[in-house]
């Protein structure tokens, strides 16, 4: 297997983030000719300097672990301990969002943890799209899935494909990249209205033919010392109309 030394894989990073040698050097403080010392192979550097670099370059947690294994040294953001604690924690946040819909997701829109106001939107889903692990990207916008009944499905497209593009670019995640290529791959890829309003609606027909006005806010989890648990959203929804809650709290 082919060892990618960590100079080329900084070099990678700076040029990501469309960054010239001297303007990285400067944010830095370090001198052009070392950072070109490291990029090149002719440098070795430090633990400490591999994350200075990352700091100024964005890169994600997960990332900087790879940059330090490449450079030689331990990665420094370690698994939770305690994971079931950990997503016990997340349980009572999605649990004391009810009766409104709430999910966990990892870095990759995986479902993690849903609470039980999400099991009732899926009704007409195909049973494949909803064997673990669930993405609910494709699951909202794969033609089997929640697509036909989004009344707003090109702006809803939009705004979900321009989340996993933004991720992808930030985190040069391959898997990122395949997810984002199949699902603009996917019908319903018209031209979407422009915003009415500072939110995306999420207008989602149900089986009687009523709509469900939606609004979603999505809460990252930072952890300096973990990659893991640093990758985990939670990402709830509420009513954007008052028939809206009232069916939800009725369904409670």
């Amino acid at each position: 297997m082919t060892t990618i030394e960590v100079g080329p894989l900084l070099r990678t990073w700076r040029q990501r983030r469309r960054l010239s040698q001297l303007e990285l050097a400067s944010r830095a403080e370090v001198s052009g000719r070392h950072l070109s010392f490291v990029e090149t192979g002719r440098s070795r550097p430090s633990a400490e300097m591999i994350l200075r670099l990352a700091d100024h370059l964005e890169v994600p947690p997960r990332e900087r672990d790879a940059l330090l294994v490449a450079g030689g040294f331990a990665p420094r953001h370690d698994s939770p301990a305690d994971a079931a604690g950990v997503l016990a924690s997340f349980r009572t946040l999605l649990d004391a969002h009810a009766p409104y819909p709430a999910v966990l997701l990892d870095r990759y829109w995986d479902l993690v943890d849903a609470n039980d106001a999400v099991a009732p939107l899926l009704a007409g889903c195909a049973s494949h799209l909803l064997e673990p692990p669930v993405n609910v990207v494709r699951l909202s916008l794969h033609p089997d899935g929640l697509a036909p009944r989004i009344v707003d499905l090109g702006a809803w497209r939009e705004h979900l494909l321009h989340q996993v593009a933004a991720r992808a670019d930030r985190t040069a995640d391959p898997r990122l990249a395949a997810l984002l290529a199949e699902c603009r791959g996917y019908p319903g890829g018209g031209p979407a209205p422009a915003p009415s309003g500072p939110v995306v609606e999420l207008v989602l027909r149900m089986p009687d033919g009523a709509p469900l006005r939606l609004f979603s806010v999505v809460s990252a989890v930072l952890t300096p010392h973990d990659a893991t648990v640093d990758e985990l959203h939670l990402e709830t929804f509420l009513p954007a109309d008052e028939a809206t809650r009232e069916r939800l709290q009725a369904r409670a």
